[in-house]
């Protein structure tokens, strides 16, 4: 078998697979003379919308901004505290601090990795004190399934807060029926490169069924302009240009397919895991994963970690990790971010055990063998 790395990501890949179209959409764009919030920005948005089954979505420039954007237009900032986990990319929290409030974070379950839904309700029934009140939780759905949202909604509705979907990792992952995305007050995704739906560069999106929140932030992203050149509100700039969303027109296109090609590299992964000392990802009964993430934890081979990847980079296979420190331990946040009541212990364990297999749906069958072999020759 050949010895070269399988990458953990590609997102060269993706382009490769719809070249052609990409290419034409692009010159289409580059040919309109129009680059900023233009046709293909608003048919991105449109086609988006009718994809996850929302009213409005609103193009913007990163997924970490389509956060921020939703708690400005909520006018959730200075005076309020935004409950989510640690156990996330930073861009959650950055996002809740670049909207000027203050992030309380939560620990996880740890066989999905998602907020545990009890301490949420804890914190909310009895709010730790000294804190703003309590306006919003962000509930990120994370490697491509979904949180336990019931509890949470619940949780939310009887203490009066908006629940925030960050489905930056589960494009068109499902809950009971229905995409993530539409459950929640407003939703945002990330169109970073490696994402189920990925640009060519940064780009953002966030979708509400709220005209009147959707008509609000449309404005704060640029400027706070509903009259050009004239701010009527305090905003910023975070726009998506019109090349990102020619070519998110056109890999839109393919993302149902992408999702359930993932869908069977993660059984095939299974089938290779099965009788040995690795657990697959724990799904939810309800939920329909979409494999953003095929996450593993060391601990249970008897080896650590590093030693893991070192194995299976020698059997060819790379792996990534997602996250390896959590957020309220890093240098930027030690010290200043409240907790919840259980301390993120969970998610401080899940940090030094988990790490991410090739997951993309261009990794050809005889890639996703090779890896299958490489995991059954690890087991040993």
């Amino acid at each position: 078998m050949s010895m070269t790395v399988i990458p953990q990501a590609d997102p060269g890949a993706g382009y490769r697979a719809q070249q052609a179209e990409i290419d034409a959409a692009v010159a289409r764009a580059l040919a309109s003379g129009w680059y900023i919030l233009g046709r293909e920005g608003e048919a991105f948005e449109q086609e988006f919308a009718a994809w996850l089954g929302s009213s409005r979505a609103v193009g913007c420039a990163n997924g970490t901004d389509a956060l921020a954007l939703i708690l400005r237009g909520m006018g959730i900032g200075e005076g309020s505290t935004v409950v989510t986990v640690s156990h996330t990319a930073v861009a959650t929290v950055a996002a809740i601090e670049m909207a000027g409030a203050v992030p309380l974070l939560l620990d996880i379950d740890p066989d999905t990795y998602t907020m545990d839904p009890e301490e949420l309700t804890a914190v909310l029934e009895d709010p730790p004190p000294g804190l703003p009140p309590i306006r919003a939780v962000i509930a990120v759905h994370l490697y491509g399934q979904a949180c336990d949202l019931e509890p949470m909604l619940a949780a939310c509705q009887a203490a009066g807060v908006a629940l925030i979907e960050d489905c930056a990792q589960a494009h068109g992952a499902t809950l009971g029926g229905r995409r993530l995305g539409t459950l929640g007050q407003a939703s945002a995704f990330s169109l970073y490169p490696t994402k189920n739906l990925g640009a060519l560069g940064d780009g953002g999106v966030l979708a509400t069924d709220d005209y009147e929140l959707a008509e609000r932030i449309a404005a704060i992203r640029q400027y706070g302009w509903k009259e050009r050149y004239v701010s009527s509100m305090v905003g910023v700039n975070s726009r998506l240009d019109e090349i990102q969303a020619a070519i998110l027109r056109v890999k839109l296109t393919a993302l149902d397919w992408g999702n359930e090609r993932r869908r069977q590299i993660a059984a095939a992964y299974d089938a290779a895991l099965a009788g040995g000392p690795f657990a697959p990802p724990a799904r939810r009964a309800d939920a329909e994963h979409v494999f953003h993430q095929y996450v593993l934890r060391a601990g249970a081979w008897g080896m650590t970690r590093a030693d893991i990847q070192a194995r299976l980079r020698q059997d060819g296979v790379g792996t990534g990790i997602h996250y390896p420190v959590p957020v309220h331990l890093q240098s930027a946040y030690f010290g200043r971010i409240p907790l919840g009541p259980a301390g993120c212990a969970e998610t401080a364990r899940a940090a030094l055990e988990v790490f991410s297999l090739p997951m993309y749906p261009e990794l050809t069958d005889e890639q996703v063998g090779h890896i299958g072999w490489a995991l059954r020759n690890l087991a040993g």
